[in-house]
């Protein structure tokens, strides 16, 4: 009898090991794992609200922007086809007709003309997209009001300085920043002066106004 009990604890004392090991060797497994989440990370972005654009969004064409497409290596060389884009986002090329434009690069639109003329029209040929000039606007009460060429790297204060500055009578404190998108942003000249504020970026097609004060 005393055998029998002997055995019995050595057995439940053995299961009581075996069940623990395996509680603890779970909980170390599930330690291990790797985590996954229903909710993805969020990609980041180089743009900020005050800017309204990411350095890629920049890059790529806007309805206004003018686009040059050259076709070469064809049996009759034509001449370059230059249009700005229509609020539509398209141009409208010879022979294949609209083509959307607004919101592609200079190299995904070349990809896109190229596929539509080769090898239904034409067995080979090149293409060719640039840009003509990208210009932002500055109304109001500046000294030299109207469209300005946008050569990079612009801000709401310095294309104020380029359209020759505040006249006597401008209000600096409710600038308005209205984007090609349609964003508006006010900007407090005056705070971004002093520190106090950001100097929102410009980009083409832009427009700044910059209203008149009443006192």
């Amino acid at each position: 009898m005393k055998l029998f009990w002997k055995a019995s604890s050595l057995g439940f004392f053995a299961c009581g090991l075996l069940f623990t090991g395996v509680i603890f060797t779970g909980c170390y497994s599930s330690s291990m794992d790797p985590i996954f989440s229903d909710t993805p990370t969020p990609p980041v972005m180089t743009g900020s609200p005050a800017t309204g654009y990411t350095v890629a969004e920049v890059a790529r064409f806007h309805v206004g922007d003018t686009v040059i497409v050259t076709l070469t290596g064809l049996p009759t060389p034509i001449d370059p086809h230059q249009e700005p884009i229509k609020e539509d986002g398209t141009i409208t090329m010879p022979d294949i007709g609209h083509v959307a434009a607004a919101g592609k690069t200079a190299g995904e639109l070349q990809n896109e003309i190229y596929n539509l003329y080769v090898p239904k029209l034409y067995r080979h040929l090149t293409v060719t997209v640039n840009t003509g000039d990208r210009v932002y606007y500055v109304t109001g009460e500046v000294k030299q009001p109207g469209r300005q060429l946008y050569a990079g790297q612009m801000t709401v204060t310095k294309a104020i300085t380029t359209a020759g500055d505040f006249t006597d009578f401008a209000n600096h404190k409710k600038v308005q920043l209205t984007r090609a998108n349609g964003q508006r942003i006010k900007v407090n000249c005056d705070k971004i002066q002093a520190g106090k504020a950001e100097d929102p970026s410009v980009y083409p097609n832009d427009q700044i106004q910059v209203p008149r004060r009443f006192w």
